[in-house]
């Protein structure tokens, strides 16, 4: 082989060379994009697996007002809402993803299907001066959310707050509490009924235990507690203790 050929060889090498480092470098660059988007999806996926706060209740009960007391420490003006207002609630080195869900019979349950799976508790806010008269539609909301399957499995917790205690005609808590569980009770039967009336069964699960008149302590594995507050008042922050303890708790 003459001189030339040989340094022509070698050029030939070297290029060959330059060019595999080329393409390695390239790989790597692929790989170390996809290894970051990957961890980013994950960490995404981390962040928002079960975070979900939904605030739920009929129109009208203080939702959107306690949202607002929650996320901002503020009274505002509020309206029947249409579609979800969402914020992020900081609690120690983390946070909570509160969702209040609109509270007409026509909207709620297409935001609770969307959110029910990052679910970990649900607030259900009630009007407690309108409580008497609205008790069958807030029993029947209660009831399916107390047996959705996704709920249940996920042994999500619920605070039920009985809202506007500073109202005269208000009803307390345990007055509350009683009532829905009587109510409750009847709309078991009504839907079991209806159920075996009709071919096919339900995936939802059984509220309460067989034979015996409802009561919230049988909600296992779901956990379902009761605080009052006065979310109308312009100064309601130190009336919500119950509900931001219970938040510290989740």
């Amino acid at each position: 082989m003459s001189k030339d050929q040989s340094v022509l060889v070698e050029q030939a090498k070297t290029f060959i060379r330059a060019d595999d480092s080329q393409i390695f470098g390239v790989i790597v660059a692929v790989i170390a994009v996809f290894i970051t988007l990957v961890l980013f999806a994950l960490w995404r996926r981390r962040k928002n697996a079960r975070r979900g706060i939904l605030v739920m209740g009929l129109c009208d009960s203080g939702k959107t007002l306690i949202f607002s007391h929650l996320l901002y420490k503020r009274y505002v003006m509020t309206h029947t809402s249409i579609k979800e207002n969402i914020g992020d609630y900081l609690i120690k080195n983390d946070f909570l993803r509160i969702i209040d869900i609109p509270g007409h019979e026509r909207l709620r349950g297409k935001f609770f299907d969307q959110y029910k799976s990052i679910c970990r508790g649900v607030i259900f806010i009630i009007d407690s001066v309108t409580f008497q008269k609205e008790i069958r539609d807030v029993a029947e909301f209660l009831y399916v959310l107390l047996t959705d399957p996704v709920l249940a499995k996920s042994n999500t917790r619920f605070l039920i707050v009985c809202n506007k205690q500073d109202q005269t005609m208000a009803k307390g808590s345990n007055v509350i509490k009683s009532l829905l569980e009587k109510e409750l009770n009847l709309l078991r039967v009504t839907k079991s009924h209806q159920l075996t009336s009709i071919e096919g069964s339900s995936n939802n699960v059984f509220l309460g235990m067989q034979n015996k008149d409802f009561e919230f302590s049988q909600c296992s594995p779901i956990v379902v507690e009761f605080a009052e507050s006065s979310a109308c008042n312009k100064d309601a922050v130190s009336e919500l203790d119950s509900v931001f303890k219970w938040l510290s708790s989740i």
